[in-house]
Formats: structure tokens, C-alpha cells, sequence
């Protein structure tokens, strides 16, 4: 539930807009009252003042002197001063403090709400100007038609009557006028469609979501503010007197509540909306339905009239699709760069501000880099259409400075062509040219005749369609991505090479300064070398590849990586001047990483939830293993929850526990090796050999789990998932636990993501109703794997749902029939 995928049309986008007008009423009259609180307070102050000097006009008399009444009243009346104090004090923070930090989150919301409205619009105006765009040109388009059509046939009239050369010629002019003026209308609505349609399929999936999350994300940092100025608020003006305090208490619950991430989800529900539905940006194949000639739905024409255009749109998208190019790589440059500050001030306190205010510069380029995105997808579509129509020309068709520019040749030298050689060409192509004017002028003769595109092959292919283009630009990156790799691979085997190790792995292994490691990552769905060095925290460098092939960082380049980083390793210069990180030390491959080549998956075993698990051979190991992989198009959450259990796994050696081979993370997919228990899972096994168990061997079960229950205890291992599903069966009926992905090492978590994927049948209720998990929730979890154990496989709670489930155990009234 979210603002991207349930506020995206018109009917939501006025709710949030009056949403924030609601917030931005509700903090201006907190303002007023605040004020108006602070001058109350004052005035009680002054009241008390008063009260105070006139208790302490008596004049203390001798008759008084020893009298305790007295001292007691004195001492009251001092005390009313000090309180006085007190609270004129704090009506001075109030205005000080607390109605300033409502001025600032009025300005900030009004901003916000400036800026959202700005920018939505913004979309929609493009959204309608594309839309507007093609309306034009298609009333343009049945214009040049209706024309184009009286033309040719006024042609044929003058012709076939045999009227005058002079107006024959005059018709033939106005025809190929006409005809050029649509060929080049036709492309131009071509390209707008394919503009809008790309547009308008990115403005639903990436634009539109990534503005509303946007905004979802800011308003929710708002609301954290906002409930920080209300805990103020309650601080200054929480009085010590019994009488107030229960009054101030229910205050203060009533601010805990507050949540951020919850903050807006009732706002949701009432305002849910579809996502939107798609709009048909398609090229309407019943304008050429009486038409015949090279014009085709969807495809551009390359021919006399449009080649030279053509040419300049492939040139002017050359250098658009450059820049954007440019533009992405610097954001994603400095998107990770605020991404590994945000990581060192989590371990700050005292930079927590400046971390806000990073995190909210990664929120904008986030939004920023989609929009690139965006911009550069269609610009390679587009791209693609002009070179796909201009790739069906032969180069004879072309003049010859157009025809160099599509086809590049050799220089003269390189051809060896001397002077009267190049003079007889001449002469042949003349003469060449000479015959093909005599065949179109026999051609131009004949009636009902019509300018045909200069295909290479008689029947031209149909232009591809978008997701064919899609296809098309992939396998183009592929292909130079696999260029890339063919042409420098050998790095791969170097020591210092950790494949797609997760940046968490690279924090642990990197401990000294100038510690240093290379490593892959996937940014956008394109491969990056990484370089990480340990220099005051952790710096990351993304090794960039020159036009000419070559690698480097800001120093010079060279033709291999291993000469990149043996150069920066033994000159001891900077890898950056503004980092000051040296390479010192490189970091080899833990013996547990291990090569995706050295695995040789045989066959499919089952699956989980972060991908499928094999039967496989490990090279140089003398057993068969399991192999859990991990699906490559998961989020990078679920990627380090999947690596996880290998981290857990590698330390742990008891007969009850699965053993852990090693993790595969040379590349994609990532790949965890565990020893492979032939028997399978404890729970199949009961549901099929159950009656033939005896209560020895059921007891046996039960004992071999709570040995490795007794080891993960003893590790500080919280297993969280344990049922007799995640337990194996090994030789001699030996019960090893498995399955770690959920898994904790801590006394005590508290889970915040919810109750996803959570066996509720199995959990503890204290981890049920608080996410507090120990080795205590682990043992209630073992009780419900007895009685799968002794009850054979059965399902726990059975005819009950969850929610029903959960109620019962709570009210302690569980019944099985």
C-alpha cells in the first residue's frame, strides 16, 4: 500500500492535494494556539509573581520567630517565585522554540505541496502535449492523403488524355510535391507516436509512481517532524503536579501513536484509486487503406524525399542519447557516493541532520535517474527506427557524402585509388547514372504509376515492434557488454577479485586502512567494477572504461584491469585526489568463495522463497551437494536476506546443523553449497513412512532437533522458522536442521518488516503480537514440531485459518478433532 501504485488518478491526485491544504489549516491553527498558549502562561507567571510579592510584604515579626507555620509559609512563597520563573521560562521556549519549528514545517509543507502540484502538471502537460501532437498530425496526415491522392490521379488524367507536355509536367511536379510533404508527415507522426507511446507507458510505470513515492516519502519525513514538534510541545508545558499528570499522560500516548509509515495508509483507503489504464498510442492502419506505395503502419520511409531528414534526426538523437548518457552515469556516481555517507553516519549520532538531509538528496535522484531512464529508452527507440528504415537503403541509392556517413570507407591510402582510376569511376558512374534516369523516365511513362522505397530486397521486412525493439536494444548492450568481457576476463581469476560480493561482505572483510578489493555490481541492469578501499570508513570507486576501450580512475588509463590496479597498488597515489584512498593491501577470496564454474547443477530438487534448490557436483569435492541459488531479478533487500544464511552457516559445525560448504558470488545468480541430505525434508519423510515408524524412532526425531536447537542457543542463533519442513532427514534417520534465511545471531530481535512470509502456525504469540523473538520463541515453535512429529505430518491447527488460529492460542483454547 503506497501513494506509486493507489493514488494515480485525477480523483486521488485532488485528494492528496487537499490532503496536504487539510495539514497545512491543522498547522496554522496549532501555531494559534500555541501562541495563545504561551500567552496564557505568561499571564498565570505574572499572576503567581503577584502573588508571591504579597506574600512576602509581611514583615516577619518578633512574635513569629520560631514559628514553624511561618517558615513554612515563607518558604511557599519563594517557591511561587521559582515556579513563576518556570513557566514564564517556558513560555519564552514556546515561542522560541516550538512556533518556530511549526513556521519552518509550514514553509516546508507549502514547498512541498508547490512542488508536487508543479511537477505533476508537468508530466500531464507533456502527457497532453504528446497526445495534442498527434492529433494535429493526424488531421495534417488525411489532409496531405486527400491531396496527394488529387494530385496523383489529375497526374494520370493529363497523361492518359494526352494533354500538353507542359501540363503533364506541371501535374507531375505538384504530385512529387505533394508526395515528399506526406512522406515526411508520415515519418515525423511515426516518431511522435513512438515518442508518445513510449512516454505515455513510462509516465504509468516509472514517472507518475516515482513522483507519488516521492512525495510519500517526503510527507512521511514531515510527519516524523511534525510528531517531533508535538513532543516538544508536551515536554515544555508537562507540569509536576499529580493533579495534570493523568492529563498529560493520555497527551503523550496520544503522540507515541504517531507513525510516519503509517501516517497516511487510512488516507489511502478512503482515496484508492486503479492504477491507470493504458492509452493506445497505435498508428492507425486505416489511413492508408486506399493507398498504395511504400507507406507502411509503423515504419519510416527511406527514400529521395526523407533520407536527408532522416539523417539529421539520427544525428540530433546521437547527441541527445550522448548526453543523457553523460547525465546518468554522473548521477549514478553521485547517488552512490550520498549512499556510503548515509552508511558512515549511521555509526555518527551527531551527523543524524546531515543524514536526513542526504537521504533526501538520494530520494531526488532516485526520481531523477527514472526520468534518464525514461528519456533514454525512448531516444534508443527512436534511434533504432531511423537506423532500421536507413539500413534498408543500398548505398547506390545514396549521394555519396550520405552514403560515408552510413557506411564509413577506408581512406584513400588504405584503398590504394590513384587519380585516373577515380576519374574512370567517375565516368562509370555517370554513365551508371545516365541508364537508371533512362529506366525511371520509361517507368514515370507509364499510367498509374507510383514512386516505390529503394529496398535492398524486393519485399522490405516489417519494422519491429516495441517489445521486438526492446529486444533489440538489450541484445545490443549484451553484445557489447560480452565484447567487454571477451576482451578482459582474466581478471576473474585474480586473488583480489570477490565477483558480486554484497557490500556488507566488503564492510567485513575490509578492516585496515588501505585494504582493497574489486568487485562487480549491477546498477540500472548494466555491470560495473567496483574498486573498495578502506581509507577513514569505506570509499567505493567505479572503474570507468574510456571510448577507446581502456580503464581508469582519474590518473591514466590502461588496457587491462589487473594493470589499473597493480599501477594504483604500486605507485601509492591516490586513487582520486579529493578521496586520498590508497591501495595497501588487497583482500584474497575467503576460502569459503567459491567459483559459479565449479558448480555443475544436475538436477532440480525443490524450490523456496528466493529461488530453486539442486542436486549438484562441486569440482574437486568428493560427494554431491545441495545448491540453493537466487533468483537474479530479485530486489538487493532480498539478495542480502538470501546470503544471510550462508553468513550464519559458515561458523557452525555440529551433527544436527546442516553443514555449509561454501557461497558462490563470482556472478550472478548467487549460489549458497550445503551438504545434500539425501532423505529430504523431516516432514515429507513422516508423511510417507509415518506408519511405519515406531515411537523410538519418533522420539529419536524430536531429540536430534533439540540438539541443534541446544547448539544454535549456545551460538546466540535465533532460527525463527523452525517446523519439521525446514528439517532434513540425513543417514541413519540423523535430523539436521536447514533453512537459516530467517535466521538471527542476537539474544533478542525485534522484527520491523511486518508479518510477511511469517509461519503465524509456528511463531511464538509474543513474536506474534510484539516481533520480539529469543530462544524462548524458538522453543514454542519446537513444541508445534513435536506434534508434527508425533501426529505424522499433519497440519497444525487444522480447519483453522491463521487469524483463528491465533485467537485461540491467545484465549488458550485450542481444540483438535
Amino acid at each position: 500500500m503506497g501513494f506509486s501504485t493507489e493514488l494515480q488518478d485525477s480523483f486521488s491526485h485532488e485528494a492528496l492535494v487537499g490532503l496536504q491544504d487539510a495539514e497545512l489549516r491543522l498547522l496554522e491553527n496549532m501555531r494559534k494556539c500555541v501562541l495563545l498558549r504561551a500567552k496564557c502562561d505568561r499571564d498565570y507567571a505574572s499572576a503567581l509573581t503577584m502573588v508571591s510579592a504579597q506574600a512576602q510584604k509581611l514583615d516577619q515579626s518578633k512574635e513569629l520567630e520560631g514559628s514553624f507555620i511561618a517558615r513554612a509559609w515563607y518558604a511557599i512563597s519563594e517557591e511561587m517565585e521559582t515556579m513563576s520563573r518556570i513557566i514564564r521560562r517556558n513560555a519564552d521556549s514556546l515561542i522560541s522554540c516550538t512556533v518556530e519549528a511549526i513556521n519552518s514545517l509550514i514553509s516546508e509543507k507549502r514547498a512541498l505541496k508547490k512542488t508536487y502540484i508543479e511537477e505533476h502538471d508537468a508530466l500531464h502537460r507533456e502527457l497532453n502535449r504528446l497526445q495534442s501532437s498527434v492529433d494535429s498530425m493526424k488531421m495534417d496526415y488525411e489532409k496531405l492523403l486527400d491531396m496527394w491522392k488529387d494530385a496523383k490521379s489529375k497526374y494520370e488524367e493529363h497523361y492518359i488524355k494526352g494533354k500538353g507536355a507542359k501540363k503533364v509536367e506541371e501535374a507531375k511536379e505538384r504530385y512529387q510535391k505533394i508526395a515528399k510533404k506526406l512522406h515526411n508527415l508520415h515519418n515525423d507522426l511515426v516518431l511522435t507516436l513512438c515518442e508518445a507511446s513510449e512516454y505515455e507507458r513510462h509516465f504509468r510505470t516509472t514517472l507518475l509512481p516515482g513522483l507519488l513515492f516521492y512525495q510519500q516519502v517526503v510527507m512521511e519525513d514531515s510527519a516524523e517532524t511534525w510528531k517531533a514538534v508535538l513532543q516538544e510541545f508536551f515536554e515544555i508545558i508537562d507540569p509536576l503536579s499529580e493533579q495534570f499528570q493523568a492529563v498529560h499522560m493520555r497527551i503523550k500516548k496520544s503522540i507515541e501513536v504517531i507513525d510516519s509509515i503509517d501516517e497516511y495508509n487510512d488516507f489511502i483507503r478512503k482515496n484508492r484509486s486503479d492504477p491507470l489504464l493504458a492509452l493506445d498510442f497505435k498508428y492507425d492502419a486505416c489511413l492508408l487503406r486506399d493507398i498504395t506505395g511504400p507507406l507502411r503502419p509503423n515504419e519510416l520511409i527511406a527514400d529521395d524525399f526523407t533520407t536527408e531528414i532522416l539523417l539529421e534526426k539520427k544525428r540530433e538523437y546521437e547527441a541527445k542519447l550522448r548526453k543523457c548518457e553523460t547525465e546518468l552515469l554522473k548521477k549514478q556516481e553521485d547517488l552512490q557516493q550520498y549512499e556510503d555517507e548515509i552508511k558512515l553516519a549511521q555509526f555518527d549520532e551527531r551527523d543524524s541532520a546531515s543524514a536526513k538531509v542526504k537521504k533526501r538528496a538520494v530520494d531526488i535522484l532516485v526520481k531523477d535517474l527514472s526520468h534518464l531512464q525514461c528519456v533514454e529508452h525512448i531516444l534508443n527507440v527512436q534511434l533504432h527506427l531511423v537506423n532500421f528504415s536507413l539500413s534498408c537503403l543500398s548505398n547506390e541509392s545514396l549521394p555519396q557524402s550520405i552514403s560515408d556517413q552510413i557506411n564509413p570507407r577506408d581512406t584513400d591510402d588504405q584503398r590504394g585509388v590513384s587519380k585516373n582510376s577515380t576519374n574512370e569511376q567517375r565516368e562509370d558512374l555517370n554513365v551508371t547514372l545516365s541508364r537508371k534516369s533512362k529506366i525511371i523516365m520509361e517507368k514515370l511513362k507509364q499510367p498509374f504509376f507510383t514512386l516505390k522505397q529503394k529496398h535492398v530486397s524486393p519485399s522490405p521486412p516489417s519494422p519491429p515492434n516495441r517489445d521486438f525493439l526492446d529486444n533489440v536494444i538489450e541484445n545490443e548492450r549484451a553484445s557489447f557488454r560480452r565484447a567487454n568481457e571477451i576482451k578482459d576476463t582474466s581478471y576473474q581469476n585474480e586473488e583480489w577479485f570477490h565477483g558480486v560480493l554484497p557490500r556488507e561482505e566488503v564492510v567485513r572483510l575490509l578492516v585496515n586502512d588501505g585494504d582493497f578489493l574489486v568487485r562487480e555490481t549491477v546498477r540500472n541492469e548494466t555491470k560495473q567494477l567496483v574498486l573498495s578501499v578502506c581509507s577513514q570508513g569505506y570509499k567505493h570507486f567505479i572503474v570507468h572504461m574510456t571510448t577507446d576501450r581502456k580503464y581508469r580512475f582519474e590518473g591514466p588509463s590502461f588496457n587491462s584491469i589487473q594493470e589499473l590496479i597493480m599501477h594504483q597498488y604500486q605507485s601509492g597515489q591516490a586513487v582520486t585526489l579529493k578521496s586520498g584512498a590508497v591501495l595497501r593491501r588487497p583482500i584474497p577470496r575467503e576460502k569459503w568463495e567459491l567459483n559459479n564454474e565449479d558448480v555443475d547443477l544436475i538436477e532440480k530438487i525443490g524450490s523456496g522463497n528466493f529461488g530453486d534448490v539442486y542436486r549438484a557436483q562441486l569440482a574437486n569435492y568428493p560427494e554431491e551437494v545441495a545448491v540453493k541459488t537466487c533468483h537474479v531479478n530479485l530486489p538487493e533487500v532480498q539478495k542480502r536476506k538470501f546470503l544471510q544464511e550462508g553468513r550464519i552457516l559458515m561458523d557452525y559445525n555440529h551433527p544436527n546443523i546442516v553443514k555449509f560448504i561454501g557461497i558462490c558470488v563470482q556472478k550472478l545468480p548467487y549460489m549458497i553449497v550445503m551438504e545434500l541430505v539425501q532423505g529430504g525434508s523431516l516432514l515429507n519423510y513422516l508423511q510417507k513412512y509415518g506408519e511405519t515408524l515406531t515411537q523410538d524412532q519418533l522420539l529419536s526425531f524430536c531429540i536430534d532437533a533439540a540438539s541443534g536447537m541446544e547448539y544454535l542457543e549456545s551460538k546466540n542463533c535465533i532460527h525463527r522458522d523452525l517446523a519439521a519442513r525446514n528439517c532434513l532427514v540425513g543417514e541413519n534417520n540423523i535430523v539436521k536442521l536447514s533453512d537459516f534465511g530467517m535466521s538471527r545471531e542476537t539474544l533478542e530481535y525485534v522484527a520491523t518488516d511486518g508479518m510477511k512470509q511469517i509461519p503465524i502456525k509456528w511463531t511464538a504469540p509474543e513474536a506474534l503480537n510484539y516481533g520480539t523473538y529469543t530462544s524462548l520463541s524458538d522453543v514454542w515453535s519446537f513444541g508445534i514440531l513435536m506434534w508434527e512429529v508425533y501426529s505424522l505430518g499433519s497440519i497444525p491447527y487444522f480447519g483453522l485459518s491463521n487469524n483463528k488460529a491465533t485467537e485461540a492460542v491467545e484465549r488458550g483454547k485450542i481444540r483438535y478433532n
